[in-house]
């Protein structure tokens, strides 16, 4: 198959969230030396706690705050996505619901909350409220 051959090809909704349950699986297990990092620093004292807030507010060496929230932002979508989208084959293996419209129901319910949720954490993050 040539290249443009594939990208030609429409990919189902339902085929989209199950590549971005991969991706997003890969992408935690990427981050988790960051995850390791954050946790370690917001409990092991008063002080590491400070410094940590301050990454976020100010930054780190030449990367400013704002980088920090964009990677912690991606690091919440992967989450999100990845618990949903496996409740979702969770779901999908334990009723037998494997029909195209319960497929394409199910992949829009778990891209509309993963992103939602994500919008939603993603405004407090940044400060928003």
């Amino acid at each position: 198959m040539r290249l443009a051959d594939a990208l030609k090809y429409r990919l189902p909704l339902a085929g989209l969230v199950s590549i971005l349950h991969r991706v997003s699986g890969a992408m935690m297990f990427v981050l988790l030396p960051l995850v390791i990092w954050m946790f370690d620093n917001s409990v092991s004292s008063q002080a590491s706690y400070d410094a940590f807030m301050a990454t976020f507010a100010v930054g780190l060496g030449p990367l400013p705050g704002w980088v920090f929230k964009l990677v912690v932002l991606g690091l919440i979508w992967a989450y999100l996505h990845h618990f949903i989208a496996g409740v979702r084959h969770l779901w999908m293996d334990a009723t037998h619901s494997v029909t195209l419209a319960q497929g394409h129901s199910s992949a829009v319910f778990t891209m509309a909350a993963a992103l939602l949720l994500t919008v939603l954490l993603g405004a407090r993050l940044f400060g928003l409220y």
